[in-house]
């Protein structure tokens, strides 16, 4: 990666390294679902390769202004989305038989912001900025609060997914379960549920990380689009051409044939089955099959005791109180709202 393709010359791994491990060793540190985690400016963050990420992107990554930064918590749709949004912007630019996501998984389509850096605390090699066409697509787990003002002011846009933490939850303890590594034991259930609750896993608090965005879309609703995984579920057409509109590449009125297309391509069954995504690793912990499950919308009641749903619907109450944001609570927590 070019000297040029960051906010300072000073490229030189030592140079634009220094002083980070001295840093890391300060911050708190608290057992991970399968790693630790650090805390950094209020959230727990995978150590010490995504804090390292984030301190680099912070000082010398340059953001563009066509630049396009799909954001997420884990497990809310990433991998959808991403699907979702590439072949949308995409759909003059590939024919049917030669499409990326027929070749690559959706995660190869877009170079993932906090793991710039590879093991040997060195710029990836794959990553090469001014080769990148436009509009350069970037996805990241980190708050929005923890991105630097040479996104956020770079008139770049951003696509936020969020879900229902119940589902959230959910869907992240049976990836935990997939990518952990062989000698840790597996992670019980109910630990990890404390754990989800009390903000204690990946780029977590969950509520925190969720508000960050949310609040950031009703400042400035375009530059930020706020999804919910549900509606995109229940709305596929609806929710495809507001993104569509959002990115400056809304649908003609004649292309309706191609948003059913483009969903019907990118739905879970289809990319699950594309030899692109059977049995590959996408890093050395996790293969590609790990990142689809079910994708349903309401799974929690399968795994969830009433008690537990209760509780989680609490918390969002309370954490996102005066929002205007809100998720659909379990029939236990709809009749307690109703009987006050």
């Amino acid at each position: 990666m070019a000297a040029a393709q960051l906010n300072d010359e000073s490229t030189e791994p030592e140079t634009y390294l220094d002083g980070y491990d001295e840093v890391i060793r300060t911050l708190p540190r608290k057992k991970g679902w399968w790693s630790d985690l650090q805390q950094y400016k209020g959230f727990r963050l995978r150590s010490p390769a995504v804090v390292k990420g984030l301190m680099f992107i912070e000082q010398h990554f340059k953001s563009q202004p066509e630049d396009i930064i799909l954001a997420s918590y884990p497990k809310c749709g990433t991998t959808w989305l991403k699907s979702l949004l590439f072949a949308t912007i995409n759909r003059h630019v590939f024919s049917s038989s030669e499409h990326p996501l027929l070749s690559s998984n959706p995660h190869h389509l877009f170079v993932l912001l906090e793991f710039i850096l590879d093991e040997n605390d060195e710029l990836q090699e794959t990553i090469d900025l001014d080769s990148m066409p436009s509009p350069r697509l970037f996805a990241t787990h980190i708050p929005y609060t923890l991105l630097p003002d040479s996104m956020t002011g770079s008139g770049c846009k951003v696509v936020y997914i969020c879900r229902d933490p119940k589902d959230v939850f959910v869907s992240k303890w049976h990836f935990a379960q997939k990518i952990r590594p062989k000698e840790m034991p597996p992670l019980p259930f109910r630990e990890a549920f404390e754990m989800f609750c009390n903000g204690v896993s990946h780029f977590g608090p969950f509520w925190e990380h969720v508000l960050s965005y949310w609040k950031a879309s009703l400042e400035a609703p375009d530059k930020v689009l706020f999804l919910k995984y549900e509606e995109l579920k229940r709305e596929h057409v609806v929710q495809v051409m507001r993104l569509a509109e959002f990115l400056d590449k809304p649908f003609a009125v004649e292309e309706h044939s191609v948003v059913e297309e483009i969903i019907k391509s990118c739905s879970l069954k289809n990319l699950r089955n594309l030899e692109a995504n059977e049995g590959k690793k996408f890093d050395p912990t996790a293969k590609y099959p790990d990142f689809f499950r079910k994708g349903e919308v309401g799974d929690w009641r399968n795994h969830l005791t009433p008690e537990m749903a209760e509780k989680i619907d609490g918390i969002t109450i309370e954490k996102l109180h005066g929002s205007g944001l809100t998720f659909a609570p379990s029939s236990v927590t709809e009749n307690i709202i109703a009987a006050v």
